[in-house]
């Protein structure tokens, strides 16, 4: 299981994950895995659990939404859940995203939520 863990306080972010990659429920395979990156000019950070190439996915394609609203992390976030949920082969993806930039915090989910968690 990952664990990421997302903190904003004022205008600081910081995102960490746990590097582990496993392979069933109790194998650890690797301990070094990247599943945080800096995306849209370094403006927004993505965590990301589940199945790699699912999250890569997931996240390339909340990439592409990002740009195409121009940064507003929020909207970009729900339509990619919709795209995710309405595409019969982007349903089968199994993996689940957090989203922040200096404003927000949005954590994606597989059955479609956006969910902003409370302070």
């Amino acid at each position: 299981m990952t664990t990421i863990c997302a903190v904003k306080k004022d205008n600081q972010v910081a995102m960490a994950g746990d590097g582990q990659v496993t392979m069933g429920e109790k194998v650890i395979m690797k301990g070094t895995a990247r599943k945080i990156r800096r995306i849209f000019d370094n403006q927004v950070l993505v965590g990301f659990a589940g199945g790699v190439a699912d999250a890569i996915t997931l996240e390339e394609m909340f990439e592409d939404k990002l740009k195409q609203f121009k940064g507003n992390l929020q909207r970009a976030a729900i339509e990619m859940a919709k795209q995710w949920r309405s595409d019969r082969g982007l349903q089968k993806l199994e993996a689940m995203l957090i989203v922040m930039n200096k404003e927000q915090v949005l954590l994606v989910s597989g059955t479609g939520e956006v969910i902003e968690p409370d302070d």
